[in-house]
């Protein structure tokens, strides 16, 4: 009896853990923590190898793949983000299923470019519905069958300055939406049915940015409240549920403070105020051996925080904190009470959860937005470069694989079975073990001489901007009025030598910086991501 008895316990095991690996729901996966259960993941690929299909994805996006059944579902826009949409592809064919027009956009946010894209938030999808969100821009509740639109709303906006990117979670019945802004933060949550809101909260954070910015050492001051007005006050992080000691709370990192929310009633129930510069967060919270973990955004700390407090807890519930090597934007990785990241220059560090203390730390280089995923003992992590590096998920620093493919990737990765779905910046990937894509003559070509592809596009482009001339001659005679070009990058060099990381990053999201000439910004962001290696270690 006691025999058959673990059998069946043993066969009801596998059929739980075969479902749990079968669908990636949301982003950063089933529980929102990067982790998967499936097996048999390709450790090694190239375009061809391991590839069971790859298709374009038209338009821009940087929000992260879903899966539900056969169903692939991600959002993308055109690239001025007049229009918004929801796309999906046949997860054993990569054939398009549907491909919705979600959203037309009137004036859509065009401030710094190159730091988001107007379809960063990552779709929640569950059996018949599929909830995709563009912050300002909008939220709809599709049928994943049909197409057809159940309910939107357009009528919750911030402005986000560099344009969305926290995504949406469902639980309860609820659905959660988060939208911190240089002029409104609050969060709030609606009914998933109709799209209906059951609370709002706003945010209770009115920290001087004039105050924070001297108080850090920085120089010009008046410059930056000029050029960013309010810029403490924005956001981009994807909350969490979590239940700990029998109650559930709502973990939701905003702009200078991480705050734990009832999630039936909007209540604050606490608040870990974050440390210098405490805003642009992005990483989503992790709650693992009864602590909850993430980060400070631009200030780069790592934050354990016992959640069981009330009121402002910083001084009294803060576990510890790491700074050295933390993370902007990608988030962590918790295993076996290890927790793995890397930063955005590619460095890799492993802490012991409990205490902070560092384990090790490794390399793996490039310049890394996404957030990585874990799977039968490994962790792939993705960088902007195509390439995809694969460790050990122990106490060891052992690099198992890297690959690389003709592709940048700032979206995370999903998991199914024993499949994994990347979306670099212009296709979508099937990876599996067992397959070959047949590389056709011009992609291969492609592919062999994209370098010189890549400057062919730069000097098509220089010249379709050279006919309107306007702008450009603007930024050109920004140069001339310091002398040569040399003088100008050995300027921002100068003050990158002498300026922390913090610094560093502000200085080239700063409107001056915007208005060099591209000639020049090449030049001094090369210089920029060479000093921000070394302080980032």
């Amino acid at each position: 009896m006691r025999k058959f008895v673990l059998i069946l316990a043993i066969y009801y095991s596998s059929l739980t853990n075969y479902a749990e690996s079968e669908y990636w729901n949301q982003f950063r996966g089933p529980n929102g923590d990067g982790k998967s259960k499936a097996q048999n993941l390709p450790l090694e690929f190239t375009e061809s190898q391991n590839v069971r299909w790859k298709i374009p994805i038209h338009g821009q996006g940087w929000s992260s793949p879903v899966v539900w059944g056969k169903q692939i579902w991600l959002t993308t826009a055109r690239k001025d983000g007049t229009e918004l949409f929801a796309v999906c592809v046949d997860l054993d064919s990569g054939k398009m299923i549907h491909d919705i027009k979600v959203f037309d956009v009137v004036e859509p946010q065009s401030e710094h470019p190159g730091l988001n894209s107007h379809a960063s938030p990552t779709p929640i999808i569950e059996k018949g519905r599929i909830y995709v969100h563009f912050g300002t821009y909008g939220t709809a509740c599709l049928d994943t069958q049909t197409g057809r639109k159940l309910w939107e709303r357009r009528d919750l906006n911030c402005d986000h300055r560099v344009r969305p990117a926290s995504s949406p979670i469902i639980d309860d019945g609820l659905i959660f939406l988060v939208y911190d802004g240089v002029d409104v933060q609050f969060i709030t949550a609606l009914d998933k049915e109709n799209g209906q809101t059951r609370w709002l909260e706003n945010r209770k954070v009115k920290n001087d940015l004039a105050t924070v910015l001297t108080t850090i050492g920085l120089k010009d001051v008046e410059e930056t409240l000029k050029e960013k007005p309010n810029d403490n006050r924005k956001s981009y992080a994807t909350p969490t549920i979590i239940e700990h000691n029998g109650q559930k709370l709502l973990i939701s990192p905003a702009a200078e403070a991480t705050f734990a929310y009832d999630p039936q009633t909007g209540k604050e129930l606490w608040r870990v105020r974050h440390q210098g510069w405490g805003w642009n967060v992005a990483c989503r919270p992790i709650y693992s051996s009864g602590l909850v973990f993430f980060t400070t955004g631009v200030a780069k700390i790592l934050v354990a925080v016992d959640p069981s407090g009330s009121g402002d807890v910083t001084n009294t519930h803060v576990v510890w904190s790491h700074r050295r090597g933390s993370p902007e934007i990608p988030s962590p990785i918790i295993k076996d009470n290890l927790i793995f990241f890397t930063n955005e220059g590619g460095v890799v560090s492993c802490l012991e959860a409990k205490t902070g203390n560092e384990v090790w730390k490794g390399r793996i280089h490039g310049n890394h937005w996404a957030s990585p995923v874990y799977a039968d003992q490994k962790i792939y992590f993705l960088n902007k470069d195509g390439k995809v590096s694969v460790i050990s998920a122990g106490k060891e620093f052992k690099l198992l694989a890297e690959n690389e493919l003709n592709a940048g990737f700032i979206a995370s990765p999903a998991v199914v079975n024993e499949s994994m779905i990347l979306r670099s910046e212009t296709h979508l990937y099937h990876l599996a073990n067992g397959f070959s894509r047949v590389i056709l003559e011009d992609e291969n070509l492609r592919r062999t001489k994209g370098k010189q592809a890549k400057r062919i596009h730069k000097k098509l482009e220089k010249k379709k901007n050279d006919r309107s001339g306007k702008e450009n001659k603007k930024k050109e005679k920004s140069v001339k009025d310091l002398g040569t070009i040399q003088l100008e990058v050995e300027g921002w060099t100068n003050y990158f030598r002498t300026s922390s990381a913090q610094q560093i990053r502000q200085a080239i999201e700063s409107e001056k910086f915007q208005n060099l000439a591209p000639k020049i910004r090449k030049e001094i962001l090369n210089q920029a991501q060479k000093f921000l290696s070394q302080k980032d270690e």
